[in-house]
């Protein structure tokens, strides 16, 4: 026999599910409208107002200008050089910190963690950190974009507490195997966090991608600009006259194809990283979860 759902317990339900359905509209439409402006008749798309639900017509010459771009493969090859080995790095100094931190009886364990956990909130500001990465000659390179962030408290404390769950016995067992802390961490801890190891990849992934704002202080030298700095170009100073130049347009309005241009740069940076979403997600609830169990 079934329960008995109440009226008011269905009443709450179906009202839950309009706001989720009307959020994912919300949170859809927009990258949605994106896609559907970049691959429109530049035109048709200029002399449209109101929302999008279909193509205006249907034209790939803001995506063939967009890739025939140097400074978009530039930005690519740049791009993929930080997130590679940006998360690479952060990945192994996360997982040594975290694992350093989650051993019981290390020495000022408390304190060392309340001093790294201050750093979520307080900050000694943009010009000493500045000095510092300039200091250090960092600078200038692709280095400024990954060393000064290698690790991010906020992830090395869900690895922490994830390292936390496991076990002590499986270490107790390995020690009397005879083996170290580096064969402990990568052939027992890590393996059993692999929910968590792959979140910490997505949110360092995604952090690496995104980032712009280090690139634009730091690299003066355009044959080292990250995708997204290139893109901030574009779409901030509407910098799209020369990829608008190149394309075959037959009204010869190069305002309309830059129009167009913007959604298809926009499309051509965003979706490599979406990419990754579903190769991660049976992992994603499941290691933020257990990251985020109480001590």
């Amino acid at each position: 026999m079934g329960v008995r759902i109440s009226p008011g317990e269905q009443i709450f339900r179906i009202i839950n599910v309009v706001f989720l359905c009307f959020l994912v509209v919300v949170t859809f439409y927009p990258m949605f409208y994106v896609l559907l402006a970049s691959i429109s008749v530049p035109s048709r798309f200029v002399a449209h107002r109101g929302l999008l639900f279909t193509p205006l017509g249907l034209s790939w010459a803001s995506y063939d200008a967009v890739l025939k771009n140097p400074n978009i493969r530039v930005g690519y090859i740049n791009t993929i050089i930080v997130v590679a080995a940006g998360t690479s790095l952060s990945l192994l100094l996360t997982s040594l910190g975290a694992y350093f931190l989650s051993r019981k009886g290390i020495m000022l364990r408390k304190f060392i963690m309340m001093i790294i956990v201050f750093t979520m909130f307080f900050s000694g500001g943009i010009i000493p950190f500045y000095l510092t990465v300039t200091r250090m000659h960092l600078d200038r390179s692709l280095l400024a974009l990954i060393l000064p962030v290698a690790i991010n408290t906020f992830n090395l404390i869900i690895m922490r507490t994830a390292f936390q769950s496991i076990p002590p016995s499986l270490e107790e067992s390995a020690k009397l195997d005879g083996a170290g802390h580096f064969t402990i961490l990568f052939k027992i801890v890590l393996p059993l966090s692999v929910s968590t190891v792959a979140v910490i990849i997505l949110f360092y992934a995604v952090q690496h991608w995104n980032a712009w704002f280090n690139a634009m202080i730091f690299l003066r030298d355009r044959r080292l600009f990250p995708l997204q700095l290139v893109l901030r170009e574009i779409l901030v100073q509407n910098d799209t006259s020369g990829m608008a130049a190149q394309m075959n347009n037959d009204t010869g309005d190069t305002r309309m194809v830059a129009e167009t241009i913007k959604y298809a740069v926009i499309m051509v940076a965003t979706v490599p990283i979406l990419v990754l979403y579903p190769f991660l997600q049976k992992y994603f609830v499941k290691g933020v979860m257990v990251g985020a169990i109480k001590e």
